[in-house]
């Protein structure tokens, strides 16, 4: 059902009932710091999302690739989680060939994190076993970005101890880092380090306590980008926001957000976990305002 009125540009901390590409075209250029979403999986979830053929994936993506290429930031980054299928015994290729199409709008494909799911159940095929891991593509406008490396940084861990405890001759004169990150194949340069940097493989359990959404991602993998790629009081963006995860990750770490759900069973439960965690947030953080308000618009 659509709206009488149309919506020039969405307010922030705050969710639209809305086709993510009608939403997007009215949007200001350049306003948005982080993009994290997941949209849906080539012929997955056709009873809620109607299903995109593996065929038609591409051509039906590029057209919200570039408008989410026009309304992001130039400093700013694109967080895609998407995983192929596999197709009569084989994988289809429609994430490659639209990594090639984006690279033709002007996208850098910067980095893939692996984000492997750590709580899957075992299982096989006749010809492959279960997944338990899935892409996030991390796309640019430029190769200058912001990124705020020091915030995702782990515990040292266990290894530490036995590793660092004897230290040969050999540990402390191997070369140094060429990004003078002060770490390189110098071992005694781990020495007194509590945190390090992680790899791009991501260990996180799947959102197995939401039954009201058939593919959640956990709020803890858009956190941990949001992180990354962004600093408090910037924008997120999620064009798919499904259940709220992205939504609710920005309010977490003091963030504004943004975004649209064209399903209304899922728009009604992420706007419903938005208000519950908003009065967490209100009692610890009076100052942060989260509207709850629902917003309808060319529907």
């Amino acid at each position: 059902m659509k709206n009488k009125n149309t919506l020039k540009c969405a307010n922030l901390d705050e969710i639209y009932h809305q086709d993510c590409l009608e939403f997007l075209k009215n949007q200001k250029a350049n306003s948005i710091n982080l993009i994290v979403t997941s949209p849906p999986y080539a012929d997955q979830r056709k009873k809620t999302y109607g299903g995109i053929p593996v065929k038609d994936y591409v051509d039906w993506f590029l057209p919200i690739s570039l408008e989410l290429k026009r309304v992001l930031k130039p400093t700013g980054s694109f967080v895609l989680n998407i995983k192929e299928k596999a197709v009569d015994g084989e994988r289809a290729t429609y994430v490659l060939e639209l990594i090639l199409e984006m690279r033709k709008q002007g996208w850098l494909w910067v980095e893939e994190y692996v984000w492997h799911k750590k709580n899957s159940f075992p299982g096989k095929w006749p010809n492959r076993f279960r997944d338990s891991w899935e892409r996030c593509l991390h796309f640019t406008k430029q190769k200058k970005f912001n990124m705020y490396q020091d915030a995702v940084k782990v515990p040292m861990g266990g290894w530490a101890d036995s590793r660092l405890k004897n230290l040969s001759k050999v540990d402390k004169t191997r070369d140094e880092s060429k990004v003078k990150s002060g770490f390189g194949k110098n071992v005694s340069n781990w020495m007194g380090k509590d945190t390090v940097y992680p790899t791009n493989v991501l260990h996180m359990a799947t959102e197995c306590g939401n039954v009201s959404h058939s593919a959640a991602f956990p709020v803890s993998l858009p956190s941990w980008f949001i992180k990354l790629f962004s600093k408090e009081g910037d924008v997120i963006l999620d064009p798919f926001m499904g259940s709220g995860s992205t939504a609710l990750a920005a309010i977490n770490l003091n963030r504004h957000f943004i975004g649209t759900e064209v399903h209304e069973e899922y728009y009604k439960i992420a706007l419903k976990r938005i208000k519950e965690i908003g009065k967490q947030v209100k009692k610890s953080k009076p100052k942060r305002k989260v509207s709850v308000k629902p917003k309808k618009s060319n529907v």
